[in-house]
């Protein structure tokens, strides 16, 4: 059974309004809105209309079931692709839709990862293993294990391993891009 009025109350906290506030704006009595936020009488479709306009709700959102997110992620959840000479194992399915998108990518020896074309936004990585090198079209950047890096999206770059072992970085974008 869903709680109307402890949702409405939710809300309204969320958007930092008294209920006098919402009351005002709703053209409703501050009573009234205390009455439905203890549940002690129910609304009529048009009156939580009316508040779920003014806390910018629309009645799908505030009746639909919030979706479990899901926190953790097995390797049965990764998967894998091409990244020029090396891949990348997506470390979280279907992550454009979340601010950030990571993946290992593994370059086995003397090859390369696309070029990264200049985006909005930032890369971070941590070399898991072997030793990389970060590529600008004006500099070089040499990152062993252990050592992170990170770099604006705005800087064109590419990342190459260049010894005999294969490399494995943990790298992350935002927004996510990939």
């Amino acid at each position: 059974m869903i709680e109307i009025g402890r949702k409405l109350k939710q809300y309204r906290l969320q958007l930092g309004l008294t209920q006098e506030e919402l009351a005002s704006r709703t053209e409703l009595t501050k009573g009234y809105i205390s009455q439905l936020e203890n549940d002690l009488c129910s609304p009529s479709i048009a009156t939580l209309q009316d508040i779920l306009e003014v806390l910018g709700v629309t009645l799908e959102q505030f009746f639909a079931t919030p979706k479990a997110e899901k926190v953790v992620y097995h390797q049965s959840d990764y998967f894998v692709s091409q990244n020029e000479g090396g891949t990348n194992t997506w470390l979280i399915p279907n992550s454009q839709v979340k601010d950030i998108e990571p993946i290992i990518l593994t370059l086995p020896p003397q090859t390369q990862c696309a070029e990264r074309l200049p985006f909005e936004g930032e890369e971070f990585g941590y070399v898991l293993q072997g030793t990389i090198e970060i590529i600008t079209p004006t500099e070089k950047f040499k990152v062993k294990k252990g050592e992170s890096f990170s770099i604006n999206g705005q800087k064109q770059h590419l990342i190459k391993n260049t010894t005999k072992s294969e490399s494995k970085v943990l790298w992350v974008t935002t927004p996510s891009n990939f």
